[in-house]
């Protein structure tokens, strides 16, 4: 799916509720925190940004990054799904190249860090098309992919 029929949009009063009925497919659940959890973290960690991601004008996924640098001298993406009902259209892709826009803002961004799970070859998929990547940095079950933003 082209980029314009995607959106992302801050998390609202009146589209959070949207993005906690959300679910990933079965076999992915494993590898992310529900979209609540994470919408209660953002409560409690102000520099966190979340997002509904919206296609053709329906809350379809939930994102989230960090404001504030982090390890790796980086901005970290902290949450990227898409209900399991629209996976495989293309919007996870162009969500995130909407996200990466965004954080591309931020001061002094000069690369931009997720961190996922090594089994999760759908991550692998998505980050690795959008110029990831793997120096071999881990973070305890997880492996921590780049995007440099400069040269």
């Amino acid at each position: 799916m082209s980029s314009k029929k995607v959106k992302i949009a801050e998390l609202t009063a009146e589209n959070w509720y949207d993005c906690c009925e959300l679910e990933v497919a079965a076999e992915q659940a494993e590898y992310i925190e529900s979209n609540a959890v994470s919408i209660a973290q953002s409560k409690y960690e102000p520099a966190l940004r979340p997002y509904a991601i919206y296609a053709e004008g329906k809350v379809v996924g939930f994102l989230m990054y960090n404001s504030v640098q982090e390890e790796l001298d980086g901005y970290w993406i902290y949450r990227i799904m898409i209900d399991k009902s629209f996976q495989g259209k293309g919007i996870g892709k162009a969500a995130t190249e909407l996200m990466i826009a965004e954080m591309a803002k931020l001061p002094n961004a000069k690369k931009i860090v997720v961190g996922y799970h090594p089994e999760n070859a759908g991550a692998h998929h998505l980050y690795a098309s959008l110029g990831f990547i793997d120096q071999g940095h881990r973070f305890g079950k997880e492996m921590a992919v780049i995007k440099y933003l400069t040269d």
